[in-house]
């Protein structure tokens, strides 16, 4: 028998309600899902369906207003601000749409940023960020700032950022949504081999030819998951 893959996220019955005046909106209406060691999802669902909110739980930039939510089995209700931003920093590598890259620094600099708040001296935190930037091809543009870079390669360094500190998954919120058709095709093909690799990795998105990608597929519609397969 194969090994069984490590939960790595455990939602349980979790919905998120907002008060906006008299009206109450549930953004999420008892969701509950289980993402594993090595899952490749695709997160969609139309504008207001819940999916923004479920990314924003997922990476505890935001909580429940009821349900549970562990991660690698520990209560996040039961955390700090101090345990969270930990997992924020150090379990979860983050990829945004519009890169989020420093406009003043260079690539290793943009990707050394998150490792300056671990535990890491100057010279192992260089070496992490010029490791990164070579899984993502870019050994050739670390002294580079962003305005010399294209598109592609910005969000290649913001990949290489969210590698940086080795986390348990990647997140990435519509990280093809700001480039070119090619540029898109080349970070998929990325996000292919990093989970050939072993990464977790779960994107959401409202593309279908990113969603095609991932081998498991999640949408959301009114705050529920109607798909899940």
């Amino acid at each position: 028998m194969p090994k069984s893959k490590k939960e790595i996220i455990a939602i349980d019955s979790i919905s998120k309600i907002y008060h906006l005046g008299n009206n109450v909106v549930k953004a999420l209406d008892d969701v509950s899902i289980s993402i594993y060691e090595n899952d490749f999802i695709s997160i969609m669902g139309p504008s207001g369906s819940g999916k923004s909110t479920l990314m924003n739980i997922i990476g505890c930039l935001d909580v429940p207003t009821k349900g549970v939510y562990k991660f690698n089995n520990e209560l996040i209700s039961d955390m700090n601000d101090s345990q969270l931003a930990n997992i924020r920093n150090e379990k979860i590598g983050f990829v945004f749409q519009t890169f989020n890259l420093l406009p003043k620094l260079t690539s290793l600099q943009n990707v050394e940023v998150p490792l300056i708040y671990s535990s890491l001296g100057r010279k192992e935190r260089l070496q992490r960020s010029e490791e990164a930037l070579s899984i993502v091809g870019l050994s050739d543009r670390m002294t580079h700032k962003p305005n010399e870079l294209s598109g592609g390669q910005r969000q290649r360094v913001a990949i290489a950022r969210a590698l940086a500190n080795k986390p348990s998954i990647i997140l990435a919120d519509e990280p093809t949504g700001n480039l070119d058709s090619k540029s898109g095709v080349e970070i998929l093909n990325f996000f292919d081999e990093l989970h050939k690799a072993g990464n977790t990795l779960i994107i959401v998105t409202h593309e279908e030819s990113v969603a095609k990608r991932a081998k498991r597929r999640v949408e959301l519609f009114d705050g529920k998951i109607v798909i899940d397969e």
